[in-house]
C-alpha cells in the first residue's frame, strides 16, 4: 500500500513538474539519474528545434548542441563529476553564487539556428526526500544579443582609443596653433602700442595748426590701417574660440564613454594618457588665456572704433527713440566695475520723454563722462550722482562727482583730442573730444562746471527730435 501511495505521489509530481516546465518562458530540460529525459518544455522546443516527443524517454539531448555525443552539464551532475576536471568545461564553467551544487556555463553553438547562437547553461542537481540524487535539471538563455554587443562594444573601445590618440594629437597641435596665434597677436599689440605713442606725438606737433581737421584726417587713415589686422586677428580668434569649444565637447563625450569601457587595461591607459598631457589644467587654463586675449582685442577695438567715431566715417547706425535713462542705466551695468570700489552713484531721473537719437553712441557719452568721474575720485570713497530733466523742448543729463576737479587752466582744453592729465597708460584722450563730436552730431551741447577739490559736473543737453532737415539724410 505504502509503495503504491510512493507511485502516485510521484507521478503527481511529475505531471505538476510538467505542467511547471511547460508554461515556463526558459527554455528548460530535465534528465534523471540514468540521464534519460523525463521534461523537455515548449521553450526548449522554440529555442533548439526538438520537439518534445522526439526527446522524452532518450539521452539524446546532446543531439540539439553537439554533432557528436559528449557530456552536458547536467550529465556531469547526475555522474558527480566535478566540471574543473573535464576538458569540455574546465575554462568555462563557475559555481552558481545561488544554488549549492549547481554550474553555469556560457558557450557558442554553430549550429543551432542559421548563424549559430551563444546560450548561457545552468544546471543544478535534483533530489528526491531522502536527499538521494535523483536527476538534474539544466536551463539555458539565449544571450546572442548580449554577446554581439559586446563584440561590438569591444570594437568601439578599440575605436575610440584609437580615436583619442589622433584627437589628441590634433588637440596638441591645435594648442600649437593657439600660441602661435598669441604670439601673432601679442606682436600685433605691440605694433598697436608703437602706432599710437607714435600718433601722440605727431598730435603734439600739430597743436598750433588746424588740428581738429588734420587729426580727424589722421585718425581716420590710423583707424583702417588698424582695423584691418584687427579685423581678421578677431575672426581666427573667434575660429579659434569654436574650434576649442568643439574639441572640449569631444572630450567630454570621450570621457563620460570611459565609464563603459569594462577592460580595466583600456581605462588605464586614458588615464594615464590624460594624465600626460594635463588635460585637466588645459582645460581651465586655455578659456583663461583666451578670455585675456579677447579682452585685449576687444580694447583694441574699441580704441579704433573710438578713432573712427572721431574722424565720423564708418558709422551705420540708425536714429531711434529711446529712454536716456535706460541707457544711463545700462551704461552704469557695464561700468560697474570701475565705479564700485570708489563712489556710491545716487540715481535722480525727472520723468523726462523719449529723444531722437544715436543710443549706442549716446551711451558712449554716458560711459566716458562716468569713467571720468570715477578716475577723479581720490582713495577716499566718494559719491557720483547722476540726474535727469528737461529744459523745454530739449532733454538733459547731468553727471556729477566730488573728486578732485579740474584745474582752470585745463577748463579750455579738455575737450581737444589727445588731452589727458590721466597718467601714461591710463586714459587715451580721446574720451571727452569723441564726447563733445556725438553731441555736437545731435545738435546738443556739453557744458562742465568744476572747482579744484570740489568735484566736477558734466551736463548734456540734447534735442527731443531731430532737426527736420536730417530727417532723411544717412548718418554719419
Amino acid at each position: 500500500m505504502s509503495s503504491f501511495h510512493d507511485e502516485r505521489t510521484f507521478e503527481r509530481t511529475a505531471i505538476a513538474l510538467s505542467e511547471l516546465l511547460d508554461g515556463h518562458p526558459v527554455a528548460t530540460f530535465v534528465i534523471d539519474s540514468d540521464h534519460v529525459i523525463t521534461h523537455w518544455n515548449k521553450a526548449c522546443e522554440h529555442l533548439l528545434g526538438w520537439a518534445t516527443h522526439e526527446m522524452v524517454g532518450t539521452r539524446q539531448h546532446w543531439q540539439a548542441f553537439y554533432t557528436k555525443p559528449r557530456a552536458l552539464l547536467a550529465d556531469l551532475i547526475v555522474d558527480n563529476i566535478d566540471p574543473a576536471t573535464d576538458r569540455n568545461f574546465r575554462d568555462k564553467y563557475k559555481a552558481s553564487s545561488l544554488i549549492d551544487g549547481a554550474y553555469e556555463e556560457e558557450d557558442f553553438f554553430p549550429n543551432i539556428g542559421a548563424a549559430g547562437h551563444w546560450l548561457q547553461f545552468t544546471a543544478a542537481p535534483l533530489r528526491g526526500r531522502d536527499g538521494q540524487l535523483v536527476g538534474a535539471i539544466q536551463s539555458l538563455r539565449d544571450v546572442t544579443e548580449r554577446r554581439v554587443a559586446e563584440n561590438a562594444l569591444r570594437r568601439a573601445h578599440d575605436n575610440l582609443e584609437h580615436t583619442v590618440r589622433q584627437r589628441t594629437a590634433q588637440l596638441a597641435e591645435d594648442i600649437r596653433q593657439r600660441q602661435s596665434a598669441e604670439e601673432e597677436l601679442r606682436r600685433r599689440n605691440i605694433e598697436l602700442t608703437e602706432l599710437n605713442e607714435q600718433l601722440s606725438r605727431t598730435q603734439q606737433q600739430l597743436v598750433q595748426s588746424d588740428k581738429l581737421a588734420s587729426i580727424g584726417q589722421l585718425a581716420a587713415g590710423v583707424a583702417h590701417e588698424i582695423n584691418n589686422p584687427i579685423g581678421y586677428i578677431f575672426s581666427n580668434f573667434g575660429t579659434l574660440q569654436s574650434y576649442l569649444d568643439s574639441l572640449f565637447s569631444m572630450l567630454d563625450a570621450y570621457q563620460q564613454a570611459e565609464v563603459a569601457i569594462v577592460d580595466p587595461a583600456v581605462a588605464a591607459r586614458l588615464r594615464a594618457l590624460r594624465e600626460q598631457v594635463e588635460l585637466e589644467f588645459l582645460r581651465t587654463d586655455i578659456p583663461t588665456l583666451m578670455q585675456e586675449s579677447k579682452e585685449g582685442i576687444v580694447r583694441v577695438r574699441h580704441i579704433v572704433q573710438d578713432l573712427k567715431d572721431f574722424s565720423r566715417v564708418d558709422s551705420q547706425q540708425e536714429w531711434v527713440w529711446a529712454d536716456l535713462r535706460q541707457g544711463i542705466d545700462s551704461t552704469l551695468n557695464i561700468v560697474a566695475n570701475e565705479i564700485k570700489y570708489k563712489a556710491d552713484v545716487v540715481r535722480e531721473y525727472a520723468d523726462i520723454p523719449d529723444i531722437e537719437c544715436l543710443p549706442l553712441q549716446i551711451n558712449q557719452v554716458a560711459m566716458n563722462l562716468l569713467v571720468n568721474a570715477a578716475h577723479a575720485i581720490g582713495n577716499s570713497r566718494g559719491r557720483i550722482e547722476v540726474r535727469t530733466g528737461c529744459d523745454g523742448d530739449d532733454v538733459w543729463f547731468s553727471i556729477s562727482d566730488d573728486g578732485s576737479g579740474i584745474a582752470p587752466e585745463n577748463l579750455g582744453r579738455i575737450f581737444d583730442p589727445f588731452f589727458t592729465t590721466k597718467e601714461v597708460g591710463k586714459g587715451t584722450g580721446l574720451g571727452l573730444s569723441l564726447s563733445y563730436g556725438i553731441v555736437q552730431k545731435h545738435h546738443g551741447r556739453i557744458e562742465v562746471e568744476s572747482a579744484l577739490g570740489k568735484g566736477t559736473t558734466f551736463r548734456v543737453t540734447l534735442p527731443r527730435v531731430r532737426p527736420p532737415n536730417e530727417q532723411k539724410e544717412t548718418p554719419l
